[in-house]
């Protein structure tokens, strides 16, 4: 997967499309992520001992990896992610800038 958690992406298609947001939680086998602030739906809660008055909640529920682009760190704009190896160590690096996307 070209993304991880905490990285910021972009939307770049359905309904949420041109929204940015940091990863919350990735889903490898599924080919999802959690992003924030997207793909909100409602979802129904019985009343219980935690939230005794029950009710709709708005949550994020995961999109497809595929869905999302990385913003590149200095340019701010949405880009394809490239690897290459540094010091014996793969790292993700930015198309356009060539920066290198992992700390």
């Amino acid at each position: 997967m070209h993304v991880k958690k905490g990285d910021k992406v972009m939307v770049i298609s359905g309904k949420d499309k041109g929204k940015t947001g940091t990863i919350l939680a990735a889903f490898p086998k599924k080919d999802r992520v959690l992003v924030e602030g997207v793909n909100i739906v409602k979802k129904h809660s019985k009343p219980s001992q935690m939230n005794p008055q029950g009710g709709i909640n708005n949550q994020e529920a995961a999109i497809h990896v595929s869905n999302v682009m990385l913003i590149d760190p200095k340019t701010n704009e949405p880009t394809r992610v490239g690897y290459k190896v540094e010091d014996g160590k793969k790292v993700r690096i930015a198309k356009k800038s060539g920066e290198s996307l992992d700390k």
